[in-house]
């Protein structure tokens, strides 16, 4: 991301609004191999539905333990012959989240990742860690401002370093008055200040949105001026309204591409379609600007992509991809038999195995109770085994 911004720099559009659009547009032509799979999936699941349909029919109300794993073969063998995975667009999911996360701290604290941002406060930083009782100055202004860093400040620390970043990110979160408050508070640095302020504005605002804000805080900040800034509040209630209904927008094109809606797993689809833009659109009240501005990027990407996605399956040659995939399918089916008839196999030598042990214990012990029999048959007379013999002798006749 800073190599995107020094790039716009380069060519006069030092703008952090703009570096997020152009990087939004980046990551999701990376991730364009992976839309395609996506929309890929959800045409063909449209397809094959009917063949779906008619194994579930099959095996309706068959519970026994052949009948399910017959199901499970048919399946997918359905979904070797056109190609694709039961996981479907998981992959897609799995990669977005970790991005998102990302951004979120990115976009939380921008001079702590992009370190062009960084080197704008330097001069400033540096001349008020110069002047004499920085340290509470710095506190009183970031009580004043009731800023809420990540990370509460300390600065007072020994450590020079960790002061400096202090005093970046409180500077850059300063609201306009704020700034007042710096220039009053460090009088001697006051033209330094007035042009890193200036410098600021020029690459942190998306019109009258500090992006490192959440729309919930610049509403505040709008209404509870000494004169209402309507402005303020209108453009920062346009952040999760445009990124609602973008999304929006986006699924009504994915929805051309998805599967029969009377299926009762597009029903679920249909339910999250309707959950999560609306998810999105309070959450973004409450993160900053900057990633509400993503998301707004990422949704008109997105409908871009799924435009001409949806104009270049119209043409899908379905049998051509039937006919590509036969061989394939044949492989794995054969790969699935081998497996099968491997855990057959095994299953059945441990009985066999298991069953001739039982066998040969049963031999022993009779072989056993024999030698025995034998060993008191021969008993010399007067031994405790002649004895034994003249006992049992009495008892059987006694039973008779």
């Amino acid at each position: 991301m800073d190599r995107i911004y020094v790039l716009l720099a380069a060519i006069g559009l030092e703008n952090i609004a703009l570096t997020i659009v152009v990087f939004t547009v980046v990551i999701y032509l990376l991730m364009f191999p992976l839309t395609y799979k996506q929309q890929k999936f959800s045409v063909l699941q449209r397809k094959m539905q009917p063949e779906m349909k008619a194994i579930q029919e099959k095996y309706k109300g068959k519970k026994d333990q052949a009948s399910m794993q017959a199901q499970q073969n048919e399946t997918q063998a359905l979904y070797d012959k056109y190609g694709v995975s039961m996981a479907g667009s998981c992959g897609y999911m799995l990669i977005q989240m970790p991005i998102l996360f990302a951004l979120y701290r990115v976009f939380y604290n921008v001079p702590a990742y992009i370190s062009s941002v960084k080197g704008i406060f330097s001069n400033l930083v540096t001349g008020i860690m110069a002047t004499d009782g920085y340290a509470d100055s710095m506190q009183k202004i970031y009580d004043a401002a009731k800023l809420r860093l990540q990370i509460t400040p300390d600065f007072g620390a020994s450590d020079k370093t960790v002061v400096s970043d202090f005093i970046v990110d409180t500077l850059y979160k300063l609201p306009n008055d704020g700034w007042d408050m710096v220039a009053s508070k460090f009088s001697g640095l006051s033209d330094l200040v007035q042009s890193t302020h200036v410098a600021l504005d020029k690459i942190n605002y998306l019109f009258v949105l500090n992006i490192s804000d959440t729309p919930l805080n610049l509403i505040k900040d709008g209404w509870f001026a000494s004169h209402k800034n309507f402005g303020l509040i209108v453009c920062a209630l346009l952040v999760p309204i445009v990124s609602y209904l973008s999304q929006m927008l986006n699924i009504k094109l994915a929805q051309t591409a998805s599967s029969d809606q009377n299926d009762a797993m597009a029903q679920q689809m249909k339910t999250m379609n309707i959950m999560m833009p609306l998810m999105s659109f309070f959450i973004a009240f409450s993160v900053p600007v900057g990633l509400g501005l993503y998301w707004i990027a990422g949704a008109v990407v997105r409908v871009i992509q799924q435009y001409f996605l949806n104009k270049h399956f119209e043409k899908i040659d379905l049998e051509s991809i039937i006919e590509a995939n036969k061989e394939k399918a044949a492989k794995k089916a054969e790969k699935r038999g081998i497996r099968q008839a491997q855990i057959y196999n095994a299953a059945n030598m441990n009985t066999k195995k298991t069953m001739s042990e039982k066998a040969n214990l049963v031999n022993a012990s009779d072989d056993v109770l024999k030698k025995a029999e034998e060993f008191r048959s021969n008993a010399s007379d007067g031994s405790l085994a002649s004895k034994a013999n003249l006992v049992k002798q009495f008892n059987e006749q006694n039973n008779k």
